[in-house]
């Protein structure tokens, strides 16, 4: 109830007003039925800008902080993301990535629709990154289709770092639901996993028309700051064991 109050009376007339939003593509949304809702991730504000803008609700998982901040400014947080239908996880610890997953096949198994981006955490430079196979091991384990999205106009309403989002056009497109049922009980073969993965990526791709790069962004981030030492990079590794163990991503930042 406190969501669709929430969404009606404060989220979605506010967000009308700034953004202008435009939703393109809304057919391939479906009416009913678990779904995975596969975007990019640009800004902040992608953490509700899409999930207001159509009528079912979409559960995205979020890192925990979001919801434990201490303070009068931490607790207002954390109503915002439970009021537009977050799920706290924690990224922490050995068992980060199990709970994720768990958070998500427990979404999916309510015949809800899931939102997740794939990269893991936002674009620093406007750009897409490769995607984590979390979101391929998910879409097996379930049996779901992925729905791509295509967050357009959010990095330049509000790009990391910035507080208040600039006045600015916002577009929302999804395309056509990927089905990838020809990988039934397949979901423990890395292989597979990085195909359905770059798959997904390259639909997010065409319908966002960003310039790809073929890292992770949190490994591009960390390169911004640490010179290179020739070593694999924590997010590879950690995409490489969950793959191997059929797990999911970490949470979106």
């Amino acid at each position: 109830m406190f969501y669709h109050l929430f969404k009606s009376i404060v989220l979605i007339p506010l967000l009308r007003w700034v953004f202008r939003p435009r939703v393109e593509g809304r057919r391939y949304l479906p009416a009913t039925g678990p779904a995975i809702i596969a975007g990019n991730h640009l800004s902040f504000c992608d953490h509700f800008m899409m999930p207001v803008m159509i009528k079912r609700r979409i559960a995205f998982l979020a890192k925990q902080e979001y919801f434990t901040t201490p303070g009068p400014l931490g607790r207002l947080k954390a109503a915002f993301f439970r009021g537009i239908g977050a799920i706290p996880v924690d990224r922490s610890g050995r068992h980060a990535a199990q709970a994720a997953v768990d958070s998500g096949l427990d979404v999916l198994g309510r015949g809800q629709l899931l939102g997740i981006y794939p990269e893991g955490t936002r674009s620093h430079d406007g750009r897409l990154y490769k995607g984590k196979v979390g979101v391929a091991a998910m879409a097996l384990r379930a049996g779901v289709p992925v729905i791509p999205c295509a967050m357009i106009g959010t990095f330049e309403a509000q790009p990391a770092g910035r507080l208040l989002p600039r006045l600015t056009p916002v577009t929302i497109r999804f395309g056509a639901p990927l089905d990838f049922s020809r990988y039934e009980g397949m979901q423990d073969e890395r292989l597979v996993l990085r195909a359905i993965t770059d798959e997904i990526m390259y639909a997010i791709l065409k319908l966002s028309e960003q310039e790809y790069v073929d890292t992770y962004a949190a490994e591009a981030k960390a390169a911004l700051h640490t010179p290179p030492t020739g070593s694999v990079g924590a997010a590879g590794a950690a995409d490489a064991a969950l793959a191997a163990s059929g797990q999911g991503p970490r949470a979106a930042a």
